[in-house]
């Protein structure tokens, strides 16, 4: 267990146990190989002082260390590599060493190294060259031994993002897996289910046509609960729908009381996302927003679609609380986070913010293209990739 949290905990502990680690057996096994370097003897008659040994090492190692590495591991990865963008992320690592190689080049030329010989004798060869020369031989030497902790590093890092990975997986199959049977347990029959709302609208239409339209409004979002709530993903133009079908609903039940104002994207071009991940956001504004306040409730709503981010900026009126833990954030809110965690895990941010008159929710996604032509098999595949 002490193990498991050594090396995947996210604790400042944690991790600034495992950088001291990494970079002493780094440089612990540079020292080895270059200290105990049989030509050194041969030439020197010695091995040197390896407190100075071991400072040069050091030393060109600071280079590597905050030129390299360290935005390879929380800059180029996650924000490149992770996401597919190879080229980007290659170009990126060819700059940041061909930097880091001349940073330390720069260290071989300017520093007096002459003065303590007894470090490493090849600097001996710089002496008396031109400043062109020197910098060749010192940008040669460089780069063999430049670019070593970073390749360990990001081997290191991809291993435990891929395994975390893995576990996300295996947890939302789980997941998936429990929610079906709950469903399963809980559900009616949907042909009773729809067969006894047609009943009741036919039998609204006459008595109470209001009525009878909130029930098809509710019928349309059964169905697409029931039928593709069990889907990986789904076009979001039919969430999209599903979501005015909703707001329709609720428009009909505050009659002229609420004022809605709803903007969404006009064409969504084969985008998907994972199924009924946007409602309880909504749910959640007139549960606890529209509901509570009695003069000129008011809900507004704006989603935008730009490539394949979507935005969705949502906002409603709320009844002044001098409580400030007033429960707002419900367990909808609680489980779609935990839906974002796991199937968005970096490519979603969400701030949620509460005045004292107005609940702000600010989500943004960068959601799955595909054609809307391929099998089911293939949507899947997509999912697994992107979860």
């Amino acid at each position: 267990m002490l193990s498991h949290e050594f090396i995947f905990s996210d604790e400042r502990k944690y991790r600034i146990k495992r950088h001291l680690l990494f970079w002493g057996c780094v440089t612990f096994y540079i020292f080895i190989s270059k200290y105990f370097t049989p030509l050194k003897l041969a030439k020197t008659g010695h091995l040197g002082n390896p407190v100075t040994s071991y400072a040069e090492i050091l030393i060109f190692f600071i280079p590597q260390a905050f030129l390299l590495v360290y935005p390879l591991l929380y800059f180029i990865l996650p924000r490149y590599l992770f996401k597919g963008k190879y080229l980007k992320a290659s170009l990126w690592i060819l700059a940041l060493s061909i930097l880091t190689v001349t940073v330390n080049a720069i260290l071989m030329i300017y520093i007096p190294w002459y003065m303590a010989e007894r470090i490493a004798p090849i600097f001996n060869l710089f002496r008396g060259l031109p400043l062109l020369q020197k910098f060749n031989w010192a940008w040669m030497v460089s780069t063999g031994g430049t670019l070593v902790s970073a390749p360990l590093a990001v081997c290191i890092k991809m291993s435990k993002h891929y395994y975390l990975k893995s576990l996300r997986n295996q947890q939302l199959q789980k997941e998936n897996i429990e929610s079906q049977l709950q469903i399963l347990k809980a559900q009616v029959h949907p042909h009773f289910l729809f067969n006894t709302l047609n009943n009741i609208y036919s039998k609204a239409q006459n008595e109470s046509p209001g009525s009878a339209k909130m029930i098809i409004e509710l019928s349309h979002i059964l169905r697409y609960v029931l039928e593709e709530g069990k889907k990986e993903l789904v076009p979001l133009e039919n969430e999209l729908q599903m979501l005015i079908d909703y707001v329709n609903l609720e428009k009909l039940r505050y009659d002229d009381k609420l004022d809605v104002h709803v903007s969404m994207p006009g064409k969504t071009d084969d985008i998907y996302i994972a199924p009924l991940l946007l409602l309880p956001f909504i749910e959640n504004c007139y549960k606890h927003g529209t509901s509570k306040v009695l003069n000129n409730p008011w809900v507004n709503l704006k989603i935008e679609l730009k490539d394949t981010s979507l935005f969705m900026k949502l906002m409603n009126g709320k009844k002044i609380s001098k409580d400030a833990n007033n429960g707002r954030k419900g367990t909808g809110i609680e489980n779609v986070k935990k839906r974002l965690d796991m199937l968005y895990q970096d490519r979603y941010n969400l701030q949620i913010n509460e005045d004292e008159e107005v609940f702000v929710v600010n989500l943004s996604i960068e959601l799955t293209k595909m054609s809307s032509s391929l099998p089911n098999q293939t949507v899947k595949e997509a999912t697994k990739e992107y979860a």
